[in-house]
């Protein structure tokens, strides 16, 4: 059964990934590659986790002219990824693109897509100051959804802080990917909007996206036990 909590890996290269792995012997994840691992180690990397028994998302957020995102999208459905994901800032058009392309190239098994809306790391503050978009943070959020959803996709990714917004408006199935996870205990780095797991659950998210609160804990096995139980909605501590 796919499961709902995906761990980042948030890795440079393969030799990190297999000492990760190493402390789950034989748990089977739902795991992120993004554009580091990607782009250092390629296609390679997602064969080798699918092989060892794993679902993957593979975000790469796509972004470019329509054309460029069908025939980008149209080789990662081969590849046999769970999700994978582009930016809703690129437009319905590119987004219907990215959707085509992703159909031709997993034929009967296609991944789930999902809509980046805007990064946990960008605040109303931000995005009004460096992107102009005059514009509630909300808003926009609640307009790209919609945007994606009229598209076809599957879902989108957006923070928890928006997941009951958008449940409450594109309804329940409408899936709301939230990474900015983590626990009471943990630095936020350099996230902006973050929840723990059991305010994300309480909120509507549909999964939640967990990277450094279990890669760098002393004990990952440990770290992602725990946050798989407030993801089920145990209160810890």
């Amino acid at each position: 059964m796919q499961k709902s909590l995906i761990v980042a890996l948030d890795f440079p290269e393969k030799k990190e990934v297999m000492g990760f792995l190493a402390h789950f012997d034989k748990e089977k994840l739902y795991v992120k590659v993004g554009m580091e691992l990607f782009y250092q180690e390629g296609p390679r990397i997602v064969e080798y986790l699918i092989a060892e028994g794993h679902d993957v998302f593979l975000d790469l957020k796509l972004h470019d002219i329509p054309h460029t995102v069908y025939q980008a999208m149209k080789g990662l459905g081969k590849l046999g990824v769970t999700m994978t994901n582009l930016h809703a800032a690129g437009g319905k058009e590119m987004m219907k693109a990215g959707l085509e392309g992703l159909m031709e190239g997993a034929g009967d098994r296609r991944p789930n897509l999902i809509a980046v809306t805007q990064l946990t790391s960008m605040s109303e503050k931000l995005m009004q100051r460096d992107l102009l978009i005059d514009a509630k943070l909300d808003d926009v959020v609640l307009h790209y959804a919609r945007n994606a959803l009229e598209a076809g996709l599957d879902g989108v990714v957006c923070s928890s802080l928006e997941a009951s917004m958008l449940r409450d408006a594109l309804g329940a199935e409408f899936k709301k990917v939230t990474p900015g996870i983590r626990m009471k205990e943990d630095s936020i780095d350099d996230q902006k909007r973050v929840v723990t797991p059991l305010q994300a659950r309480q909120f509507g998210a549909t999964e939640i996206v967990v990277g450094r609160s279990i890669t760098r804990a002393e004990n990952p096995l440990k770290a992602y036990e725990a946050i798989l139980q407030q993801w089920q909605g145990v209160e810890i501590g």
